[in-house]
Order: structure tokens, then C-alpha cells, then sequence
């Protein structure tokens, strides 16, 4: 290429670039950049497994270390299971307002058009999301649940749980057809982990001596602070994938400078929920705590989450610092009602789920959504989880047992469970 070939050419860029409209590209070329976007942003999703399981694995003792590794690991690969058996098709299959048809689902292997984008891919992105919100609850319920009745659980919130109620809104049911809104899970998969996480804490019971005869709480710290907090790096980068990947789409200018303002949005809604908390932290303990600033990043995820597309930067900073401070505020909350939750996912996941849900209903911070309709959406899936993960959960409490003998819970998990420890070193 000569000089004047080179010139011309980076010229036409200039103009490309400075340009206000942009060329279409073909079917074909929309459908691999479509296709595409899932797959990448699918697996990044997946990669929040890594991120709960360091999270967890840094907040529980070193007693259950390997047990919280095995739940998700094997919640993971439930949740595949479930999801191709069943959970898709309830969620997407032919929904009459309230359900899908169960049918083994048998993607189409020839390439077509008409959708824009692999159905494959569209089922492994819909698959990553099913087993995060699983995820929520392991670390809830962490030290004091037997395998068995975790992993039924998990084949049941996974199959049945989640995708029914997704199904009222991503599916096209009657929430969708309400107006509700939710752009990427902070109901769908945030609080609907929440509420189940809820329920198994109530249930089961907080671990042994968690809480003092005369009502004070006793802490029992997490076992490798800075395993948890790369796991909360994790986490933070997979959501790139969740927020940015809930687009849809990569075909055209429009749908890529859309993902580029979820990105941002999703980043500076972190940023503010960490900040927040650290500060809110050092006022109310006039110590900055990490595990409450760890929480805070990720409780400003979770709020931006059900709006990160209509939202400003600055908005999102607000939003996330607000879902930090709620955050913040429910732990300790949590624990004068003696609900256990180990790493505190309740108050990330659920609490920060329903501001962030609640959020896109209110005028010029986020309002792209009517109050009242997302208020519904909030209370209906809210009602639906809790009943039916309660029922689930006192079944399995009846039939199998929930929880070891308070021996086996004292001398850990990983052996009574797995007959091995992750740290066989440290043993005494």
C-alpha cells in the first residue's frame, strides 16, 4: 500500500468514525456478532462461579472449605443439567402467560437468520445466568447444610424456581406484558437467590455458636480475606458479561455504543457501593471493614443491574452507592434477627435487588419504568420464591435432614461430608 493509498484509507476511517451514520452490515456479519457477543459474554458470566466459590471459600473456615468448593462446582453442573432438561423450556417455550412448556429442548444445528444470532449460544447465556442465581444461596446457607439436600435444592430452584418465574418477564408473561422491567436479573436472579437464600436460613437454623444464649452476635471471621477479595474481582469482571452481554445484540453501531454505556454504568455502580460502604462502615464502627466494603462493591452491581442500559454514569454512581449503604445497614439487621448468613449475600443480593428493581420506576434518577408496575414485580416473583423454597426447604428438613449432627458441624464439613480437608496441613 503507497502513501497516497494509506492516506486515503485512513481518511475514510476518519470520516467513518466522525460520521453520524453508520453502514449496515449484513445478515450474515449481524448474526456472528451477535452470536458472538453471547458466547463471550456467556462465559464470562460462568466465570462468576469462580468468583462465589473464592468469595465463599474466603468467608467460611477453613474447617468447610473444600465442601463450599464441591457445592459450586456441582450447583454449576445441576444447573446445566436442569436447564437443558427442562428450565429453558418452561422459561421461553411456548409461555401462556404464567408457564412454558417443559419439552426437551433441541436447538435447530443447521445456520439461520431469522433469529440473528446461534440459538446455541442464546441457550448457553440463559444457562450461566440460571446456575448464578444458585449460586447466591450457597454462600448463604455455607457451613451448617448437608450435600444432599443442597444439591436437590439446587435441581429444583434451577429446573422449576427460577425459570418459571423468568419466564413472567424475559419469556414474554404477564409481567412482561404489564410493562415491568428488569433489564439484566436484579429481581430475576438477584432477589429471586435472595429470597431463596432467605428461606434456607430461616429453616436450617444459624450455625452453632453464631448467637449467644443472652441474643449478642458473635462474630466467627472468614477464614482468607484476600481469597475473598479476588473472588469479588471476579465477580466484578464477570458482570461485564451479565450486564453488557443482556444487550441481546452486537450487530449494528447502535447496539455496540448501548454496551458500551451498560459497561461504564456497571463499573461506576460498583465503585459507588464500595465507596459507600467503607465510609458508612468507618462512621458507624470507626473502623473501615473490608468484608462490608467487599459487600458494598457488589450490592452496587446488583442495583444497576435492572437498569444499567437508561442509567447516567453519574446516576449509576448514585445508585450503586445508595445499594451500598442499604446493604451495609441490612447486615447487622439481619443478625438481631438471628438469620445467619455467612457472607452476607441476603443483604447484597436481596436487599440491593429490590432498590435496584425499584429504582427504574423513580423519575430522574433511573425512571425509565412505572413505580407501581415494578413495585408488583417485586412483591408477585417475591411471593412466588418464598412459598415455594419454604415448602421446598421444610420437605427436605422432613425427608432427608438438613443439617449434620452438631458434632460433625463442629469438627467441619469437609470431613464429615467429603472425609477430606482442603488444608490438611493446619490440622492440629
Amino acid at each position: 500500500m503507497n502513501i497516497f493509498k494509506k492516506l486515503s484509507f485512513f481518511g475514510l476511517m476518519l470520516v467513518a468514525v466522525s460520521g453520524t451514520a453508520f453502514a449496515e452490515v449484513s445478515e450474515e456479519s449481524a448474526y456472528i456478532f451477535n452470536t458472538f457477543s453471547f458466547l463471550v459474554h456467556g462465559f464470562l458470566v460462568m466465570l462468576m462461579a469462580m468468583g462465589f466459590t473464592c468469595l465463599e471459600a474466603g468467608l467460611v473456615r477453613t474447617k468447610n472449605t473444600a465442601t463450599i468448593c464441591l457445592k459450586n462446582v456441582g450447583l454449576y453442573s445441576l444447573a446445566g443439567i436442569m436447564f437443558y432438561l427442562v428450565g429453558y423450556g418452561f422459561m421461553y417455550n411456548e409461555v401462556n402467560g404464567f408457564i412454558g412448556q417443559p419439552t426437551l429442548w433441541n436447538p435447530e444445528a443447521e445456520v439461520s437468520s431469522a433469529d440473528g444470532y446461534s440459538k446455541m449460544s442464546d441457550w448457553f447465556f440463559q444457562m450461566v445466568f440460571c446456575a448464578t442465581t444458585m449460586s447466591i444461596i450457597s454462600g448463604t446457607v455455607a457451613e451448617r447444610i448437608k450435600l444432599l439436600p443442597f444439591f436437590i435444592f439446587a435441581i429444583i430452584l434451577t429446573g422449576f424456581i427460577y425459570p418459571v418465574q423468568a419466564s413472567w418477564v424475559w419469556g414474554g408473561g404477564f409481567l412482561s406484558e404489564m410493562g415491568f422491567s428488569d433489564f439484566a436479573g436484579s429481581t430475576l436472579v438477584h432477589s429471586v437467590g435472595g429470597w431463596a437464600a432467605l428461606m434456607g436460613a430461616i429453616i436450617i437454623g444459624p450455625r452453632l455458636g453464631k448467637y449467644s444464649s443472652n441474643g449478642s452476635v458473635i462474630a466467627i471471621p472468614g477464614s482468607n480475606l484476600p481469597l475473598a477479595t479476588i473472588g469479588t474481582f471476579i465477580l466484578w469482571f464477570g458482570w461485564f458479561g451479565f450486564n453488557g452481554g443482556s444487550q441481546l445484540a452486537l450487530g449494528s453501531a447502535a447496539d455496540a455504543a448501548a454496551m458500551a454505556n451498560v459497561y461504564v454504568n456497571t463499573n461506576m455502580a460498583a465503585c459507588g457501593g464500595l465507596v459507600a460502604a467503607m465510609i458508612l462502615a468507618s462512621l458507624l464502627y470507626g473502623k473501615v471493614d473490608l468484608t462490608l466494603a467487599l459487600n458494598g462493591a457488589l450490592a452496587g452491581l446488583v442495583s444497576i443491574t435492572a437498569g444499567p442500559d437508561v442509567a447516567t454514569p453519574l446516576q449509576a454512581i448514585l445508585i450503586g452507592a445508595i445499594g451500598g449503604i442499604l446493604c451495609t445497614l441490612a447486615i447487622p439487621l439481619l443478625d438481631k434477627l438471628k438469620i445467619d448468613d455467612v457472607v452476607g449475600a441476603i443483604s447484597v443480593h436481596l436487599v440491593a435487588g429490590i432498590w435496584g428493581t425499584l429504582v427504574v420506576g423513580i423519575p430522574g434518577l433511573n425512571g425509565s419504568g412505572d413505580f407501581m408496575t415494578q413495585l408488583i414485580g417485586v412483591v408477585v416473583i417475591g411471593v412466588f420464591v418464598t412459598v415455594v423454597s419454604a415448602i421446598v426447604w421444610l420437605v427436605l428438613k422432613a425427608v432427608t435432614g438438613l443439617r449434620p449432627s452438631e458434632e460433625e458441624e463442629m469438627t467441619g464439613l469437609d470431613v464429615s461430608e467429603l472425609g477430606m480437608e482442603a488444608y490438611p496441613e493446619f490440622r492440629n
